[in-house]
């Protein structure tokens, strides 16, 4: 991806880097995810390793470049970094900042030991996990104190699926967490590590829910998001199929980590919780997608916001697939492969759209107020 055009000259990687907000971290997630969802399908849905691995590596080098040309953001343009976090409508795509890089690590142990071996791969991983868990608690406390305290919320009317960015991310450190249990110490440090897990996932799912109806309530009562925000609807997704994959993920741990008993309370809650929860994803699919649809046939503008039809919607992918592994109903398997194939065309299309916007330098042009 032209991302790395960033960082050609020092003076042009400068005047590029001005308005490159944390929303461009959506694209390394979006990227991240295709190789992780990927790779949970079950046989015989499983796309090669190739083109998985392929999909890693793509998200690792685009974290590096965007680390980099964020590093040149804060440093030549502060006034800037500072504007967007005071920003209600830019601050929480901090949440992205900390969802990039615990997906890159989550792509690395579930497909990039193939390409560096087990030891570099856990290696990685174990690092990229705790920063970004660290970052996901600090976006899950900032961007919220922020809202109170600095940001002027124009009413119940301006309720956005984006606050949900921020409080979402500790659900994908809960996700991603289980890879690591079973290369800790057995005993105490496996145990720590399942329950810190379900702490996680309790606090991003609390918050979530409070979240929730007014988002809804705003859908209700003021009618469809402006047209370039419409696509941020399918961020929903995101804690609902992330929460279902967290469930699946501890509970294919538990067993090594906590007593049978618990062990087994943890397998029944991840279908007793999953199936109901995926069933509401697939409900606020439809509505998005149908709301996306009108959007669209009313002259819905290409904008960063596409790269919400693609994170979520692999979620959706690891939820289901999870689902499946531990009910062992095919149609399980089945929907997780459809939910793939919407994965990857939403990504093979916004990916060559931002591309474009990039070559053109519409997409890191000053940004207008929405309609």
């Amino acid at each position: 991806m032209a991302t790395t055009a960033l960082l050609t000259t020092p003076r042009a990687s400068t005047a590029k880097t001005r308005h490159l907000g944390p929303n461009w971290y959506a694209a390394v997630m979006g990227t991240a995810i295709l190789a992780t969802a990927g790779s949970s399908l079950p046989a015989p849905f499983t796309p090669p390793r190739a083109l998985l691995a392929a999909a890693w590596a793509l998200s690792a080098v685009l974290l590096l470049a965007l680390l980099t040309a964020r590093s040149v953001h804060w440093r030549n343009h502060s006034d800037q970094a500072r504007a967007h976090l005071l920003d209600p409508s830019v601050a929480p795509f901090y949440g992205c900042f900390a969802m990039g890089v615990l997906a890159v690590g989550g792509a690395t142990m579930a497909v990039g030991r193939d390409v560096v071996g087990e030891s570099a791969a856990l290696a990685v991983a174990s690092v990229l996990w705790t920063a970004g868990t660290v970052l996901a608690l600090l976006a899950a406390l900032a961007v919220p104190y922020l809202m109170v305290v600095r940001h002027r919320i124009e009413g119940p009317g301006s309720a956005s699926p984006v606050w949900l960015l921020p409080v979402v991310a500790p659900m994908v450190s809960a996700a991603l967490g289980p890879q690591l249990i079973p290369h800790l110490p057995e005993g105490q440090a496996r145990t720590a590590m399942l329950l810190s897990c379900y702490a996680l996932f309790g606090l991003s799912l609390l918050a979530t829910l409070l979240l929730l109806p007014m988002i809804f309530a705003r859908l209700l009562l003021h009618g469809p998001l402006p047209l370039a925000l419409t696509p941020t609807l399918f961020l929903v997704l995101g804690p609902l199929g992330q929460s279902t994959t967290a469930v699946n993920q501890l509970a294919d741990v538990a067993p090594g980590a906590i007593g049978p008993a618990y062990a087994h309370g943890f397998q029944a809650f991840a279908v007793v919780y999953g199936v109901p929860v995926l069933g509401f994803a697939l409900l606020w699919l439809a509505l998005s997608a149908a709301l996306v649809v009108r959007a669209a046939r009313a002259g819905m503008p290409f904008a960063m916001t596409w790269w919400g039809f693609t994170f979520p919607v692999g979620t959706c992918v690891t939820g289901a697939a999870g689902l499946a592994r531990h009910t062992g109903l095919d149609a399980l398997g089945w929907l997780a492969a459809a939910l793939f194939v919407l994965l990857a065309s939403a990504w093979a299309v916004t990916a060559f759209r931002t591309v474009r916007g990039l070559l053109s330098g519409v997409l890191l042009a000053a940004p207008r107020p929405a309609r």
